[in-house]
């Protein structure tokens, strides 16, 4: 029999939330889903599965979208790149979803136009038969019409772009949003719908029975107090880090495990709006070796980036390589007519990857590693999801309780999340950060410490490392007022300093 929560407040407070999954203690208490892992995967399920009226918890060793989730190149696209591979069923999926998002959460993701200039004479034909196929997937989802334009047009939508040799280009339309935002969006939707969240308290344990995975031990970073929270099903939704809670899994069974994920790492350097002023991004699909290079308008700054680097270790903070940092500064100073140099760089983030190696549950794996999302359950029912993208984060979330459905860890239902609209609230740029803003961001977006705020809920860290340390003392009175807990002001300035690039 499934058990639904009622909706709750968004304000309610962390020791209510604490109370709640404390409740949960034993199978008849149980909650019907819990889920680990608060990024764009989790907080997906997350409503996902709250929407279907099933009780619901998800709790996050640190902040909402710390990992990778607030680390993307902030699009939603339907992945020109895939066109090139063939792969047209994700192509088609991530269409879909790019235009459910639209819809969703107009507040944190909008349409963006892209440029896409070429010094080539075959270039402009080339990725222009390509991107009118996008358009034709794209169907009545389509955002705009891919168009032919000369060098003058082109030069006159980015005004920046180097003249010498351009030839023509094209342009075409793709969307862009605010990942943290849209992050803390989910986690308030789940909420309202009856889920019970919990950050900074991490899932130390697992906990079985007969064999059969249970629930989970949580410990309160601020307190460092643990607790049970029993669930019929336990979904591991913790990106890069999935394979630690499957370690854990089939240690319990006395299992071999192979690890599922190879990460991988994508920099980007962020400069002032004056090195590609305009409303246009602009896409190279090919640099000198062979990756793609984006130049993206953000919150009245510009991102470049992005690489895409094998790593051997997951790091909560990866710190760019001066290989990757020099490879983006040479490339795009290849295509801009005043290329930024090492000093105007204002923040530069590292996001890593999840790339999969799909295994099957006997623990064999096979030698090719996929951006898709790949579901596994062990022997013991634990359900882990990584990989993927946040364009697809709700279709993700949708296969993930069909499994679960399959499995006969929940029952069987249909999504409703296509068009449930997410309570979503719009960026705030750093300059109009208030203390009632930030005040409300501990009442009500669960923010405990300033990174939270400066990094996640306002992207102030992200834009500019240093500004963001300015900030800093401020917001930590103002938080510590309002939570009566320690906010990591020291923790953050140390931080903010490893965003910025270091002189040798």
């Amino acid at each position: 029999m499934t058990s639904t929560s009622k909706p709750q407040p968004a304000s309610i407070t962390r020791a209510d939330r604490i109370a709640g999954l404390r409740a949960a203690s034993n199978a008849d208490s149980a909650f019907d889903v819990l889920v680990v892992g608060g990024g764009a995967t989790g907080l997906g399920v997350a409503v996902d599965a709250a929407q279907r009226g099933l009780k619901v918890a998800l709790i996050e060793g640190h902040d909402y979208a710390k990992g990778t989730s607030s680390r993307a190149s902030k699009l939603l696209h339907g992945g020109v790149r895939y066109l090139a591979q063939g792969n047209i069923a994700l192509v088609r999926e991530a269409l879909h979803e790019r235009t459910a998002l639209l819809s969703n959460a107009p507040e944190v993701a909008t349409a963006l136009p892209f440029v896409m200039p070429s010094y080539r004479w075959y270039e402009t034909f080339f990725y222009g038969v390509g991107l009118k196929l996008y358009d034709l997937l794209a169907g009545r989802a389509g955002l705009g019409a891919t168009r032919f334009l000369g060098s003058e047009r082109i030069r006159a939508l980015s005004p920046n772009v180097k003249p010498h040799g351009l030839n023509s280009g094209v342009q075409y339309w793709d969307a862009q949003f605010d990942d943290a935002r849209l992050a803390f969006a989910l986690a308030m939707t789940a909420q309202t719908q009856g889920a019970v969240l919990l950050n900074h308290a991490k899932a130390i344990g697992l906990i079985h029975d007969g064999g059969r995975v249970c629930g989970a031990i949580v410990q309160d970073a601020e307190t460092l107090e643990t607790f049970s929270v029993s669930a019929k099903c336990v979904i591991n939704a913790t990106g890069i880090w999935v394979d630690e809670l499957r370690g854990q899994d089939a240690a319990a069974l006395k299992r071999p495990m192979n690890n599922m994920v190879a990460p991988s790492q994508g920099v980007h350097l962020v400069v002032d709006a004056k090195f590609w002023p305009g409303d246009n991004a602009m896409l190279v699909p090919k640099t000198a070796d062979g990756r793609v290079l984006f130049v993206i308008p953000w919150l009245g700054s510009v991102i470049l980036g992005t690489t895409d680097t094998p790593r051997e270790q997951v790091e909560h903070e990866p710190q760019a390589r001066e290989s990757e940092i020099d490879f983006i500064l040479t490339e795009a100073a290849n295509y801009l007519a005043v290329a930024p140099k090492r000093s105007d760089v204002k923040s530069i983030w590292v996001g890593m990857r999840p790339l999969v190696k799909p295994s099957d549950e006997d623990g064999s794996d096979t030698k090719v590693l996929s951006r898709e999302h790949t579901i596994l359950v062990s022997k013991s029912g634990l359900l882990t999801v990584t990989g993927g993208k946040w364009t697809t984060y709700r279709a993700m979330a949708e296969d993930v309780m069909a499994r679960a459905g399959h499995e006969g860890l929940v029952p069987k239902q249909a999504s409703e999340t296509a068009k449930l609209r997410l309570n979503a609230s719009a960026s705030i740029k750093p300059a109009k950060l208030s203390a009632a803003d930030v005040q409300h961001m501990a009442t009500h977006e669960h923010a405990r410490t300033v990174e939270d705020v400066l990094a996640r809920r306002c992207r102030a860290l992200f834009l500019d490392a240093r500004q963001a340390a300015q900030m800093a003392p401020w917001v930590a009175d103002t938080l510590k007022a309002a939570t009566g807990t320690d906010p990591k002001l020291a923790e953050f300035l140390a931080l903010a300093k490893q965003y910025l690039i270091q002189d040798s």
